[in-house]
């Protein structure tokens, strides 16, 4: 009986101790599949791609991929420190969508500075509407960027009426013309995501908004001014989608108001879980979802030498999104695990 009573008391220690010793190989599986997925994925993409056809890895289809992805990799970098503190935004497709057809119309009525302008003011204005509601009044960010989102593509297709087009040559020439043999839709794209990756790693604000992720009341409560930052990440996002809807309009030299923008918020999305965001906000690495972007464009362009269908292309598009979903999952119960 004694014996009995004892081994029942040591049960529970023994149970942690096995628990503990399988910590470390936890741990390890762990880390390797948030530092090393992702851009073992994208390597291998690209070598397949190259293995089907020549012409994916060389010079002119590479910078093919970066200056298509341009708009997404600069809205990328701002969405993904908007989801790090915890927080979405649906709209930036049909913000986008509404930036390109003012601004296209702007261009044509008042010429370049002014419609630049134009472009800027309105992805700034869509911002700060979603930040006030969000950030000031409490509003549910998912219900908020639904409306924004039915509205901009509604204001956009009236305003629009169809494909806006004959825009200034120095605006249209941008779009594609080069600048150190580099495009200049890239080098954009460059500024902007660099800004990015500096801001959230060399700068308190970077601390901040992961702090607000974590624990919004707790942040409040160490002086961090939580409806400020929540406001302000919002209109930089809507500065961002501003800047892409502008490069994207000069790389087209058109504004189509039907099919600008669509679909945009998917691939954003997408490539932010990606990169180890998590819906609940608390950590991300700005890197990380710039390699998510990279992996979808290779992924689409691959998509289109091979001669593969749009309606595939999108099928496998949101495939890829269940996955980033389903990685995510993953990383929660490993750490959960530990």
């Amino acid at each position: 009986m004694t014996t009995s009573i004892k081994n029942s008391r040591n049960a529970p220690a023994n149970a942690q101790a096995k628990q503990e010793s399988r910590a470390p190989g936890v741990k390890h599986i762990g880390l390797l599949i948030t530092r090393w997925i992702l851009p073992v994925a994208t390597i291998a993409l690209m070598v397949w791609f190259t293995t089907q056809t020549p012409v994916f890895f060389t010079v002119d289809n590479l910078l093919a991929i970066a200056t298509q992805n341009a708009p997404t990799f600069i809205v990328a970098s701002m969405f993904a420190m908007l989801m790090m503190a915890g927080y979405v935004d649906l709209s930036v497709g049909s913000v986008l969508a509404l930036v390109g057809v003012c601004a296209g119309l702007a261009l044509n009525a008042w010429g370049l500075i002014p419609g630049i302008l134009v472009g800027l003011a309105v992805g700034l204005l869509a911002g700060l509407i979603n930040g006030v509601l969000i950030g000031m009044l409490s509003f549910s960010p998912i219900v908020v960027t639904l409306g924004g989102l039915a509205a901009a593509r509604g204001l956009a297709q009236y305003l629009g009426q169809g494909s806006i087009y004959g825009f200034p040559d120095a605006f249209a020439d941008f779009g594609s013309d080069t600048t150190l043999d580099l495009p200049n839709l890239v080098l954009v794209a460059a500024v902007v995501c660099l800004a990015a990756v500096i801001a959230t790693t060399c700068f308190p604000v970077g601390r901040k908004i992961i702090a607000i992720g974590v624990n919004a009341r707790a942040a409040f409560l160490i002086g961090i001014p939580v409806r400020f930052v929540i406001t302000a990440l919002y209109a930089l996002t809507g500065l961002a989608v501003g800047i892409a809807g502008l490069l994207q309009i000069s790389r087209l030299n058109s504004a189509p108001s039907g099919t600008l923008g669509e679909g945009f918020e998917v691939i954003i999305l997408t490539a932010v879980l990606l990169g180890g965001v998590p819906f609940t906000g608390g950590k991300g690495s700005i890197w990380r979802v710039l390699v998510g972007v990279w992996l979808i464009g290779t992924l689409r362009n691959g998509l289109i030498l091979l001669d593969i269908g749009t309606e595939l292309s999108g099928i496998i598009t949101g495939g890829v999104l269940v996955m980033a979903a389903a990685l995510e999952a993953v990383r929660y119960y490993i750490h959960k695990a530990k």
